[in-house]
């Protein structure tokens, strides 16, 4: 057991001096030379502030905010004895009382599921299997703000994550959902917690001869932004405009990591007010995510406890040990 502990740690080294190397130069980049470089070539970056209690109170006249999510869990072994569950909330601040839940299961024992247009592989590579899990949950996190849309006509609606993966999961309702928002002029916004874009290293990386390693945006911006301050980003270096969005990072609390923010290329013009909203409603001591946000993530997720409560509850005991219990979940 040592012995492998011993080989694991001389692992974890060989990567921290791998990644070291690697990235070396741009993380050297000092940071006054990479603020006045994302300035001049990325984005401008500017101070914002929260917004007051009186624009708040505007908001909640205009409608509220909706904030949007989805989960999912599986119980069960290895194709085709599993179940996977599919849980997406839209949720109002003007309307607490009132959430809109949707829900969907998918196995492929169940010859007649109605998921069975979507997830009819009973064999299928890990791949396309991630690729099915995303469409549905997407799609049922689309068709709850489509119903929020309908049912409480907010001012906003806040996704949680880039909106690039509907166009890429959902394609069909979020060309939909973009249309009722732009029609009723309801803001449609998405919040990343985990930036995956790499604009700032490509553009380092074109810049300096001596840089040779691209790197995310995410790691890039560690630290150099000032809490409050954000970056519009040029839309001839936004990868995300020809899709349709318009983007930015913000840094929306102390810690020293960034967030990113979508906004419909159609509403950009409220980009910054949109930042301003996030700010507002991101607590300081956080990891930067509006905490409307964080509590529909925590009413939506599908624990696994919640995942094992139910097919305890609502399955014949022989039928859930018979075809969703694996052996390894027999292990004491």
């Amino acid at each position: 057991m040592y012995s492998i502990h011993d080989k694991l740690k001389d692992k974890i080294s060989d990567l921290n001096t791998s990644l070291k190397e690697k990235y070396k130069e741009v993380l050297d980049i000092g940071r006054d030379e990479l603020r006045e470089f994302i300035d001049a070539k990325i984005g401008r970056i500017k101070s914002i502030e929260k917004l007051d209690s009186e624009d708040l109170k505007d908001y909640q006249k205009k409608g509220g905010i909706v904030g949007v999510d989805g989960s999912n869990n599986r119980a069960g072994g290895s194709s085709p004895h599993f179940v996977e569950a599919y849980q997406a909330l839209a949720k109002s601040t003007l309307h607490k009382d009132k959430p809109i839940f949707l829900a969907d299961i998918y196995s492929p024992l169940e010859e007649n599921s109605r998921s069975r247009s979507i997830l009819e592989e009973d064999e299928e590579t890990e791949e396309q299997g991630e690729d099915k899990k995303n469409i549905k949950l997407a799609t049922l996190e689309v068709e709850a703000a489509i119903e929020a849309v309908e049912s409480f006509k907010p001012y906003a609606i806040l996704m949680d994550g880039g909106l690039i993966r509907y166009n890429i999961y959902a394609k069909e309702k979020w060309t939909l959902l973009r249309q009722l928002c732009e029609e009723k002029n309801i803001l449609l916004v998405g919040v990343i917690e985990d930036i995956k874009t790499s604009m700032i290293g490509d553009g380092l990386k074109e810049s300096f001869e001596h840089i040779d390693s691209s790197i995310y945006d995410r790691e890039i911006l560690f630290g150099k932004l000032d809490y409050g301050e954000m970056i519009i980003i040029n839309e001839r270096v936004n990868k995300k405009g020809s899709e349709g969005y318009s983007s930015a990072f913000i840094r929306s609390a102390l810690s020293p990591t960034a967030i990113g923010m979508d906004i419909l290329d159609t509403q950009k013009t409220s980009i910054e007010d949109m930042a301003r909203l996030v700010l507002t409603l991101t607590p300081e001591n956080s990891r930067g995510i509006p905490l409307w946000l964080d509590i529909v993530d925590k009413e939506v997720k599908i624990s696994d406890e919640i995942m094992k409560g139910l097919m305890e509850m609502y399955m014949d005991r022989d039928l859930y040990e018979r075809f969703f219990i694996s052996e390894r979940d027999k292990r004491s």
